[in-house]
């Protein structure tokens, strides 16, 4: 049984209700646990020798300890407190209210003129992004989490730096955990040529409340005209076309018109909080007309807002689905308030089918805590699929054939609250269609899982997805 002081429990209880899991509880005791072994008499200021020494250090291990614990305990705390009530029902994602709401309430607004196309894996995306680098005139803003060294890296930082030499204002922001893989030596020939690199949230005395808040968007604006967004990371997992385990699946979405200011808009926001400078100006925005019919809005969420944005716009857009919900899911870990509006969906007859990774996942802690929510789900009647070929890392929700939404955001609750994320929604049913019909060509190629294989699998791996569902929040 634990035992602390009554001043230790008085000073920790307002930290304590705010870890949100029952492991960040568990591990923040452990931590606690190292002063509990303090005895009375080495705590004794009066002693001298080699007590009073003994004393001495035990007073700074308790005093480093407490730092830990209340370092740990705020970066595992989510914020504010998240909705917890089911999304009343009003209206489809068709109907103009909808869009409006999604707009006012949540994010930028919906706005008209767009035109957009759908790469698919390396083999595409990669010479969209890197023609459209080499094209740039004027700016060229780049925000990714992956960044790692390799072929694929030194053809990004080959072309970054060769229009950074040739006068284009070039700017970077790296996460610092997901660029750890980065030589840095790759980012010092960017830095000389004339390319402003930033590092987002590096380990710092300013920063040490927010190490667990990691900029995991995927964000490519250059003269301010065209956009990229997606799941692809810098790295070599993403290069060719998901041909084996070693390529992975993936899906980025390249736009131009004026949705692309909200995009470049999204990108200034880290860059400023990053780097304290502001960029302004035609070069960086510059007038936008109306290239087609497509209407879109670029959406963000970031906990230093204080806001759960993103989690509220997919709660929104499940709620108003009225025929099929698409999910597309590289690390599908949905909490409570998700597990009840995707059920309610199910009960008034949506079609829901999700695809996950199967055996070919980079982080099989993530599949095991994914694979403890599926039975309620299931139960219900969703279609939950596994992906065979490779890794999946597409992040696309399609909604009643209308709504099409992708970007860096994962179904779970570390996208939903400790990253900050952003994705392209469009809502343009011919689009829609075509996203669907790449959808099916993926469902094609997946496994899937009924309730009966669910609920007849092993005990050990059921003892594994519950342990993994613990720390959940964190994934």
């Amino acid at each position: 049984m634990r035992t602390f002081c009554s001043r230790e429990l008085a000073a920790t209880s307002a930290s304590l209700k705010n870890l949100r899991s029952t492991a960040a509880r568990e591990w923040y005791f452990r931590a606690l646990e190292l002063r509990a072994h303090l005895k009375p008499n080495e705590m004794n200021w009066h002693l001298s020798g080699n007590s009073a020494k003994k004393s001495l250090a035990w007073i700074v291990a308790a005093v480093v300890s407490t730092l830990v614990v209340v370092l740990f305990a705020v970066n595992l705390m989510a914020g504010e407190k998240k909705v917890e009530r089911r999304i009343e029902r009003l209206y489809s994602v068709e109907d103009p209210e909808f869009l409006r709401v999604v707009g006012v309430l949540l994010g930028p607004p919906v706005i008209p003129g767009n035109r957009y196309r759908a790469l698919f894996n390396g083999e595409q995306i990669f010479p969209a992004m890197l023609d459209a680098i080499g094209n740039a005139k004027q700016t060229i803003t780049f925000e990714t989490y992956i960044y790692w060294s390799g072929m694929i890296g030194r053809q990004f930082a080959d072309a970054l730096s060769e229009r950074a030499k040739a006068g284009v204002k070039v700017h970077v922001l790296l996460d610092w955990i997901g660029s750890e893989k980065m030589d840095k030596a790759l980012i010092e020939e960017l830095k000389s040529a004339g390319v402003e690199v930033e590092k987002y949230h590096p380990p710092h005395w300013t920063n040490l409340a927010r190490l667990n808040n990691r900029t995991h968007r995927k964000l490519l604006v250059v003269d301010g005209r065209i956009g990229f967004t997606g799941g692809v990371g810098i790295a070599e997992n993403w290069t060719g076309n998901a041909q084996d385990p070693d390529h992975w699946r993936d899906t980025h979405f390249q736009v131009e018109g004026p949705v692309v200011a909200q995009m470049q808009a999204v990108f200034m926001e880290n860059w400023i909080k990053t780097s304290g400078a502001m960029l302004h100006g035609v070069e960086y925005f510059p007038p936008l007309a109306p290239l087609a019919d497509g209407s879109a809005q670029v959406f963000s969420s970031s906990p230093s807002r204080g806001s759960a944005s993103m989690e509220l716009m997919y709660l929104l857009a499940i709620t108003a689905s009225t025929r099929t919900i698409r999910l597309s899911s590289s690390y599908f870990v949905p909490n409570d308030i998700a597990l009840r509006t995707m059920i309610a969906a199910l009960e008034r007859g949506v079609k829901l089918q999700i695809i996950t990774p199967g055996d070919h996942i980079d982080a099989e802690v993530v599949r095991s805590a994914s694979k403890a929510q599926w039975g309620a789900l299931l139960a219900a009647g969703a279609e939950i699929y596994e992906y065979q070929p490779t890794m999946y890392h597409c992040k696309v929700m399609i909604v009643d054939e209308f709504m099409v939404s992708v970007g860096s955001t994962n179904f779970d609750d570390r996208s939903f609250e400790l990253n900050d994320e952003a994705n392209l929604n469009i809502y343009d049913s011919a689009f829609a269609k075509q996203q669907v019909a790449v959808f099916e060509a993926d469902l094609a190629k997946s496994r899937r899982v009924s309730l009966a294989q669910w609920e007849s699998r092993p005990l050990r791996e059921k003892l594994v997805e519950h342990v993994a569902s613990l720390i959940g929040s964190q994934l």
